[in-house]
């Protein structure tokens, strides 16, 4: 074996014999003393304990008013005149055209002139009914004569009647002439100026109001969805919302909407092409910041996990396949790698469903530094974040 270069030095130097001699010893046994066993590593943990915590969901959606009315013509004629603001808000049995009435005026007037005319001959047929019958114990008038008096009376009424109608039917068309808000809303544009011709036959649409306050969120979930949450809540692993489950919406922009809204009901069929089905919910709209048709996320409540263990996201590590692992502190202090299942995210932790029981101690501080099998000095974490 061929000397180091500190022996070699050694030998020509003016050292005593039993000096170099130790010297000598202590340069070659250098290279192959073993290194000192590390120590335990100090690591923050976590004991998990059970703890109730409400499950959400985020499904996208669209707005859609609560109510919509399209203000359509009831009667044929000019329209005369506009009453309202393009835009604005519009009070039920407010008045937003005025079609021309003057023929609808006439032919109320025709109508009424109509039904004096048949009161007129009822009245006659009437005394004339009577008057025979005084003379028929008599025999002034035969049987026959005084049959017909009282048909006669019988077919006046029945014109009166049809004279009734026939001037309510005209005081209805001639109150169609106004047209009135038939709810409480935003109106958009008019679809017709003054000066066009609307139809009751064609129904033309003259504009249409919209009830924004409170609003519709119509949103969309997969069947498949939908089926894995009625499996939860019929095993009892997640427990239904009190009250109805609540729905907080994000709007387009990122922010939250200050509102909070209650879920109104699931559909009951599924959409064939998409394999999805409609919830559709409620929020309260004061201030009219949602309008029909705006996209939106909603987080919804699909109910509460009586019993769930919660670890940080820092604690948790996935490899290639997605497969997840946590570092435990086990029996004598010693490091165990566990696989565990964390199928979803609440805030800044995984909710983890297998592989972890209450009182473990999860690493979720200084888990770079330690490897399964190191014994460490485990105390309780300070942070969620690791440790420098």
């Amino acid at each position: 074996m061929n000397e180091p270069l500190v022996v070699k030095t050694l030998k020509h130097l003016p050292v005593p014999g039993l000096l170099l001699s130790a010297l000598i010893a202590s340069a070659c046994g250098a290279g192959s003393a073993p290194p000192p066993a590390p120590g335990p590593v100090e690591v923050g943990v976590l004991t998990l304990a059970v703890e109730p915590v409400t499950q959400l969901r985020e499904l996208p959606g669209r707005t859609a008013p609560f109510r919509i009315a399209e203000v359509r013509a009831r009667v044929n004629g000019i329209v005369l005149q506009r009453l309202f603001e393009e835009g604005g808000d519009v009070k039920e049995g407010q008045s937003l055209f005025k079609i021309d009435a003057l023929p609808y005026q006439a032919t109320l007037a025709s109508a009424e002139a109509s039904l004096a005319r048949a009161r007129a001959s009822a009245e006659s047929s009437k005394l004339l009914a009577e008057r025979y019958a005084g003379l028929l114990d008599s025999n002034a008038v035969s049987k026959q004569e005084y049959d017909n008096a009282v048909a006669a009376q019988k077919a006046a009424l029945a014109d009166v009647a049809a004279g009734q109608a026939a001037v309510q039917a005209a005081r209805i068309n001639l109150g169609y002439t106004r047209v009135d808000s038939p709810i409480a809303g935003r109106i958009g544009r008019s679809e017709v100026t003054e000066g066009a011709y609307v139809q009751q036959g064609q129904a033309t649409l003259m504009a249409t109001v919209q009830q924004l306050d409170p609003i519709y969120v119509d949103l969309t979930q997969s069947s498949a969805e939908g089926l894995r949450l009625q499996r939860r809540l019929e095993s009892g692993e997640l427990v239904r919302t009190e009250g109805g489950a609540k729905v907080r919406l994000i709007l387009e922009d990122g922010t939250t909407y200050s509102e909070m809204g209650t879920l109104q009901f699931s559909g009951v069929t599924v959409n064939p092409g998409t394999g999805s089905i409609t919830l559709r919910a409620l929020f309260p709209n004061p201030r009219k910041e949602l309008l029909p048709g705006m996209f939106v996320r909603a987080r919804l409540e699909e109910g509460t996990t009586p019993e769930a263990l919660l670890v940080p996201q820092v604690a948790v590590r996935r490899d290639s396949q997605g497969k997840a692992t946590v570092m435990v502190v086990g029996a004598e202090d010693k490091v165990e790698l566990r696989p565990v299942e964390a199928p979803r995210a609440i805030g800044d932790k995984w909710q983890v469903t297998e592989g972890l029981s209450p009182g473990d101690r999860v690493i979720v501080e200084g888990v770079q530094k330690v490897r399964p099998g190191r014994q460490v000095i485990a105390v309780p974490a300070v942070g969620a974040a690791p440790r420098e």
